[in-house]
């Protein structure tokens, strides 16, 4: 694919889909920075790929700007970013306090603006990049029990298809992966969260993720990961400002 020499910068890289990615890009030649806000998890993470590892907390301005230019100082130019940091917690707009709800946006929205405000500076002194923002398919179509995750997905796929506008032309493009259920730590907890507030058992919070799916099974995170790779292969140039729905059929 020609990725030798290519800085991808990821967020939330120390497991799940990040990591997914990160391994994805690092076997076809991309130098990788991972971050997280655990070290001990992305030094571990980092190992077999040969990935930088940096902590960073996304919802930090400051520390964002400091992080993506250390990685820059290290690996050169961030020419493919990843803004994948995220959490994803169910509550009813009944029971969100606006604590909650910042907090959300904080991290899911505002960390993905201020991941690529930092690195797009470096892409756009090159002559090619790409811009892979983790989304959801519940920023396609809504996830029900989770108005506040529901939202900053919408948002952050508004952030994406606003700057593929903005540099529409250019040889830098801006897309958004929306997976289903992927089976990653996030579902894991997820499984718990659902069990509680529904009052099931875990293995029905579990069936009512997976027939959520349309092919009725988790995804792999690998899959996300090929994804992200394709959308930095040849021929690719074409596909900006769109959402690239994985999950396992028509939503």
């Amino acid at each position: 694919m020609g990725l030798d020499g290519k800085h991808a910068f990821i967020t939330g890289g120390g497991t799940g889909i990040g990591l997914a990615i990160a391994e994805a890009l690092a076997a076809e030649g991309a130098t990788v920075t991972i971050t997280g806000r655990r070290q001990d998890v992305l030094e571990e993470a980092a190992a077999p790929i040969g990935a930088l590892p940096l902590t960073l907390d996304v919802t930090d301005p400051d520390a964002t700007q400091k992080v993506v230019a250390q990685a820059i100082a290290q690996n050169g130019p961030v020419q493919i970013c990843v803004p994948n940091a995220g959490i994803a917690e169910g509550r009813s707009i009944h029971k969100m306090d606006l604590a909650f709800w910042r907090r959300t946006m904080a991290t899911n929205l505002d960390g993905a603006m201020l991941t690529i405000q930092a690195c797009l500076p470096s892409m756009l002194q090159t002559d090619w990049g790409r811009v892979i923002a983790v989304s959801s398919i519940a920023g396609v179509r809504g996830l029900r029990g989770a108005p506040a995750y529901s939202a900053s997905k919408h948002g952050l796929i508004g952030l994406i298809r606003g700057l593929s506008e903005d540099f529409m032309g250019g040889p830098h493009t801006f897309n958004a992966l929306c997976p289903g259920y992927v089976d990653t730590p996030i579902v894991t907890r997820g499984i718990d969260d659902i069990s509680a507030r529904a009052g099931i058992t875990k293995e029905e919070a579990l069936g009512t993720m997976i027939r959520s799916n349309r092919h009725k099974r988790l995804i792999e995170a690998s899959e996300i990961g090929t994804a992200a790779a394709w959308l930095c292969g040849p021929g690719s140039g074409s596909v900006n400002g769109q959402t690239i729905e994985i999950a396992g059929g028509q939503v």
